[in-house]
Formats: C-alpha cells, structure tokens, sequence
C-alpha cells in the first residue's frame, strides 16, 4: 500500500507541475528536443526568471534534468524524463521528407542515428558532420554490427554538401547545435554525450539513440506526394 501510494504521490506531483500553461508549453518544448534554459525563454517569450521558476518545478516533479554542455561548459541543457511523462504524445512534425543526423565528425552518433532511423521508419535519413573525420569510428560501425545494422566505415560528408532547405536536421551532439548558427540550424536537438572509447559506452549511446528515435518516428508524418491528379495536372474545378 505504501509503495502504492508513493506511485499516487509522485504521479500527482507531475500533473500539478503540468497544471501551470506556461510549464505544459516548456514540455511540449523540450519533447522531441533539448534546449538551454535562454533558449526557452527566447522560444517561448517569457522572462528569463518566470522561466527558471518553472523549471525549478519541473525539475523538483523529475519532469526534466539538466546536464552541462560539452561545447560550452559555461551552458547546460534541459531534458526530458521520458518515464515521467509515458502518457504524454509528441506534437506532430507534418510533411518531413528527409531527416538529416548531425554531429561534429559524423563518426560515431549522426551514423547510429541515421542507421537506426532507417531500421524503424520508412522517412529517408542520411547524416553529416561540420568537421567531418576520414572514417566512421569502428567501435560505430561494432555497435551496429551487432544490432544487424550496417554502417559504410568512410561514408562521412560535411554538413554543406548533404543538408537541403526542406531537411529536418538534428543535431545529436551539443557542439554540432551551437555550431549550425548560420544558414543551416537544426530544427531539433539532442544532447547526446559523446561515448567513451569503450564497448560499453557506444551500447550505452546506442540505446539513447534507439530511445529517441522511437519517440521522433511516431510524430513525423511522411509527405504524401502529389496525388494522381496533381501529377497529371488534371482539373476538376
């Protein structure tokens, strides 16, 4: 029964902590992506100390946590606990034809990202770097392997030469996001660490990344094309 009531408690912690407009709007923010508190508020338009008083709650609710970023140690990133909000749906992203994965180097979680992307979802993906390396990492192209996955070991490219105008780009590394500030921004970030130069990190990156793209897949709808009758430019006004 205690263990019971514990579960009511903390359940009624969280849906107080959503009551507030201003709280839900920050989640359905930070849902398919990361963000920095600044970011928030720039997004949301809300004064930077409203915004850390909602996130203080937020956080006291284990709604989100912060982590600091590897760019810019000066700078952390919010995220979701996913457990926490298990019944809460992502906003749709309508008419993505193309998702682009981003890190630094495109060596390691860009490809993950994109290779398990293909495995779940029909939407094409391909990924890229802004300091692309000669070759994938080969603990990457392991990890993969061993997931019946299948990475082409020197398929790295620069972000310039891959990204179109209609991509959805994610940036999976928090270097790649402050990077992409001129005409290339990424539309979602995830604030993936970089895995340690171990088996057991690049498995540990390798379910974050599964875990994420499970809850992309789901809120992109694919463009369904031109009809039959828009092809033939048909008219039937």
């Amino acid at each position: 029964m205690n263990a019971e009531l514990s579960s009511i408690q903390r359940r009624a912690r969280i849906h107080a902590a959503l009551g507030d407009p201003a709280r839900l709007a920050i989640v359905d923010t930070l849902t398919l992506g990361d963000a920095s508190p600044g970011e928030i508020a720039r997004s949301l338009d809300l004064p930077t100390n409203l915004v850390a008083h909602h996130l203080k709650v937020l956080q006291e609710a284990g709604v989100l946590v912060r982590t600091r970023s590897e760019g810019d140690r000066r700078r952390t990133y919010l995220r979701l606990e996913p457990a926490a909000l298990a019944s809460l749906t992502s906003p749709p992203l309508p008419d993505v034809t193309r998702v682009v994965f981003v890190c630094t180097h495109n060596s390691a979680r860009s490809q993950l990202a994109a290779a398990l992307w293909a495995q779940r979802t029909s939407i094409p993906a391909t990924s890229a770097g802004t300091q692309p390396a000669d070759r994938v990492h080969p603990r990457a192209v392991a990890v993969a392997g061993r997931h019946g996955l299948l990475i082409n070991a020197t398929g790295t490219a620069h972000v310039a030469d891959v990204v179109h105008d209609t991509d959805l780009i994610v940036a999976v590394c928090d270097n790649a996001h402050e990077d992409l500030t001129g005409g290339v921004r990424p539309r979602l970030h995830w604030s993936v660490p970089a895995p340690a130069d171990t088996d057991a990190a690049f498995e540990a990156t390798f379910a974050e990344l599964a875990a994420r793209v499970d809850r992309l897949a789901p809120a992109l709808t694919p463009d369904p094309g031109p009809t039959p009758a828009q092809r033939t430019g048909a008219n039937h006004d």
